[in-house]
């Protein structure tokens, strides 16, 4: 199969569970999440016309997206990895949005290097949803407190993102991460993975992460 049919079947899914629920088409953004995977790989989405893609390190973004960007400077780079405060000056420089903006640290580091750079790259908030000791993101009783100091440091909060509970019944998780975004006024909702993201469309994701069902098995 294609690269170009793989992106048209999962653009079909996200417009038929858009549609199921009365939401625009348009209105969801599809992440193709490249993480792992070469050049060579992303190439084939690009020239099918895919433009937003999510990658997890600052290192291995930087190494293979300026030549591609050279081809396709329409091209959106998402991190949707997790960030260290040190790296938040080249995080700033590369991505378009970061979806894992997750403590007070981190959120001080990123309004001084967008200080410094003169570029806001949109931010969304990961909340901790299913409350996993291992899992990064923000507690779901801190996160007025971390909205709060990221709009302080003007920060653009494009949206909140969570990861749900492997094995675990997504909706749950996705229906609660809306109504946290809904009582904090934010509008965006970066949530679902390949395996669950009609769900997250059907409960008001913005932005769906998809890798393997684009990419195949990660390298």
């Amino acid at each position: 199969m294609t690269a170009g049919i793989r992106l048209s079947a999962i653009t079909d899914r996200i417009a038929r569970a858009a549609t199921s629920v009365g939401r625009p088409v348009g209105g969801v953004t599809l992440v193709a999440v490249s993480k792992t995977h070469a050049a060579s790989a992303i190439r084939p989405l690009l020239e099918a016309g895919q433009r937003d893609f999510g990658e997890n390190r600052v290192a291995e973004t930087a190494e293979k997206w300026p030549a591609l960007r050279d081809e396709y400077p329409d091209a959106q780079l998402h991190l949707v990895g997790q960030l260290q405060s040190n790296k938040a000056d080249e995080a700033v420089a590369l991505f378009d949005a970061i979806h894992s903006v997750d403590r007070p640290s981190l959120v001080s580091a990123l309004g001084k290097a967008m200080d410094r750079a003169g570029r806001r790259p949109d931010c969304f908030l990961q909340v901790n949803i299913g409350d996993e000791a291992q899992k990064g993101g923000c507690g779901i009783a801190d996160l007025p407190a971390l909205i709060a100091q990221a709009r302080a440091a003007e920060l653009p909060v494009a949206g909140l993102m969570c990861l749900p509970p492997a094995g675990l019944e997504p909706a749950p998780y996705f229906a609660l991460l809306a109504k946290l975004a809904r009582e904090e006024g934010i509008a965006g909702l970066s949530m679902g993975m390949s395996d669950d993201f009609e769900t997250a469309v059907m409960i008001g994701a913005s932005h769906v992460r998809v890798g393997s069902a684009l990419f195949g098995a990660r390298a």
